[in-house]
């Protein structure tokens, strides 16, 4: 008997320790984004453009991106997005980025209207989603953001 109630309680106490580390139910706000990214010692600048629209301003090793929150209720948001945009004055292609998208996984790179660079990474938060694997997404952004820059010589 001692031993299914001690079992119980470590099952609890796990369940709540796992229940800790996700992510709240709806998503993130802005400013969850923020506090997050500075929690890792991350800059995290928001601002409010003329528009209305936010814009999430940060840095990894160096090379300035932008966070924006898609699937947004009552400010929470269920998705995000990374992305890197770079004024090369159509140095590269297509054909370059196809290249890219070719040979990588998750983070992918198309070119504008006038052949600059973006390179994007879509991340779910919710439902289920935890700061654990959150953690790992921007890792992965952390090595294919240098990556690319190093690949393109931006």
């Amino acid at each position: 008997m001692r031993a299914c109630i001690t079992g119980a309680l470590a099952l609890m106490l796990l369940s709540s320790a796992a229940r800790a580390a996700d992510i709240p139910a709806g998503g993130f706000t802005y400013d969850d984004v923020v506090s997050w990214l500075q929690d890792r010692g991350y800059q995290a600048k928001l601002q409010t453009l003329n528009d209305g629209t936010k814009d999430l301003r940060s840095a990894t090793q160096g090379i300035n991106f932008h966070i924006k929150l898609y699937d947004c209720k009552a400010d929470r948001c269920s998705s995000m997005q990374f992305f890197a945009g770079f004024d090369t004055h159509g140095r590269l292609s297509a054909p370059q980025m196809n290249e890219w998208n070719k040979t990588k996984r998750f983070v992918k790179a198309y070119v504008d209207s006038t052949n600059d660079p973006w390179l994007e990474f879509d991340v779910d938060l919710a439902p289920g989603g935890s700061y654990d694997l959150l953690n790992d997404e921007l890792a992965i952004w952390n090595l294919a953001l240098p990556a690319f820059v190093k690949q393109y010589g931006l």
